[in-house]
C-alpha cells in the first residue's frame, strides 16, 4: 500500500531539493554597465561553457547541473532559430524566451520526480541601457526581472550583499568587472580574493556591435581588465594627495629664536683661523686681593710679561 504525500510537502521536497544541489555549485553573476552586459562565472574548464549565446542580442548564464541546462541551451537556440525563421528576427526577445524556458522548467517540476537542479538567466541588450533586459528563471519556472545586476547559485545572498555595494550606474566595462570580482571572490563565496583570469568565464553583450553582440573576453583582453582593476585598488584616495608622500621623513623644524629654542650648531661663535684660544685658568698678571682682569702685567722689553702689576683699570 503505497504512502500519501500532500502535494504542498511534495513541492516543499523538491524545492530543497533543487536549491541544495544548486548551492553546492559556485555562485554567477550577470550586470549592466556603459556599454552593454557584462556575464562572469568562475569556470576554469575551457570546454564546458555557462555563458553561451543564443541569438542576434541575447545571451545564456546558468549554473547547476550541467547536463541539464546544456539541454536548456540548446532547447532555447532552437527555439530562438524556428521562431525568427517562421515570422521575423525583431520577433525574438528575451522576455519571449524567459517565458518559454519558465513553463519548460514548471513543468518538470510539478511533474517529474527530480526536479532540475538549475538556475538560468537570459538577458537581452537595448538600444540604450534603460530597454536591456534581464530575466532569472530558477528551478521551479518562476520569472525574476532583475534590474542592473544578479547573482545565481551558490551564495547568492552574500554575493548579491557585495554586489550592492560596488555597483553603480553606467560603470565602465573594468569598474563592472572589478565588482563582479570583488563579489565572487568573497570569502561567503568560498573563492580567493584574486582571481587569475584563467579561473574565469566573462563574456559580454557589447552594445555598440552590429548584428551579434555576443562575445567572449578571453586571453589578452581579459588580462588587461584584470590589470586595470588591480591599479584601480593600487591608486590611493585623494586624501592621499592633500600632502606630502607618506613615510617621506619630515625634516625637522628650524630652530627659532622667537619660541627660544637653541640653534643645532653650538652656541659659541666659531673662531677665526690663526687664532690661539686662552687657556681658562687664572692670567699669571692677575692680582691675588682682586683677581680682576685688568691687573695683567706688562710685556717688558725682552716681550716675556712683567712680574709686576700694571695700573687697575687702565687698559
Amino acid at each position: 500500500m503505497p504512502f500519501y504525500v500532500s502535494p504542498e510537502q511534495a513541492m516543499k521536497d523538491k524545492a530543497d531539493y533543487a536549491r541544495k544541489g544548486i548551492a553546492r555549485g559556485r555562485s554567477g553573476v550577470v550586470l549592466q554597465y556603459d556599454g552593454g552586459i557584462l556575464f562572469v562565472a568562475p569556470n576554469p574548464s575551457r570546454a564546458l561553457h555557462k555563458i553561451s549565446e543564443i541569438y542576434d542580442r541575447i545571451a545564456f548564464a546558468a549554473v547547476g547541473r550541467y547536463n541539464e541546462f546544456e539541454n536548456l541551451r540548446k532547447a532555447g537556440v532552437r527555439y530562438a532559430d524556428m521562431t525568427g525563421f517562421q515570422y521575423d528576427r525583431q520577433d525574438v526577445t528575451a522576455r519571449g524566451l524567459a517565458n518559454w524556458y519558465a513553463q519548460i522548467l514548471g513543468t518538470i517540476f510539478t511533474e517529474s520526480n527530480k526536479p532540475f537542479e538549475v538556475e538560468i538567466v537570459v538577458a537581452e541588450v537595448g538600444d540604450a541601457p534603460e530597454s536591456d533586459q534581464i530575466y532569472r528563471i530558477p528551478f521551479d519556472g518562476s520569472v525574476v526581472d532583475e534590474h542592473g545586476f544578479v547573482a545565481m547559485g551558490g551564495q547568492a545572498d552574500q554575493v548579491l550583499a557585495v554586489l550592492k555595494d560596488h555597483y553603480a550606474d553606467h560603470m565602465p566595462l573594468a569598474d563592472a568587472l572589478a565588482a563582479a570580482i570583488a563579489a565572487l571572490g568573497g570569502q561567503a563565496n568560498g573563492e580567493r580574493p584574486e582571481i587569475a583570469a584563467g579561473q574565469l568565464e566573462v563574456a559580454v553583450l557589447d552594445r555598440e556591435r552590429a548584428h551579434r553582440t555576443f562575445r567572449r573576453l578571453t586571453g589578452p583582453r581579459l588580462e588587461a581588465l584584470l590589470a586595470q582593476t588591480r591599479l584601480a585598488k593600487e591608486i590611493p584616495g585623494p586624501a592621499a594627495d592633500d600632502g606630502p608622500e607618506k613615510g617621506a621623513a619630515k625634516s625637522p623644524p628650524a630652530a627659532s629664536p622667537e619660541n627660544g629654542d637653541e640653534p643645532a650648531s653650538s652656541a659659541k661663535p666659531a673662531e677665526k683661523p690663526g687664532a690661539t684660544r686662552k687657556p681658562d685658568a687664572a692670567k699669571p698678571g692677575a692680582s691675588e686681593a682682586g683677581g680682576k682682569p685688568g691687573a695683567a702685567g706688562k710685556p717688558d722689553a725682552d716681550g716675556e710679561p712683567s712680574d709686576e702689576p700694571g695700573p687697575a683699570g687702565n687698559s
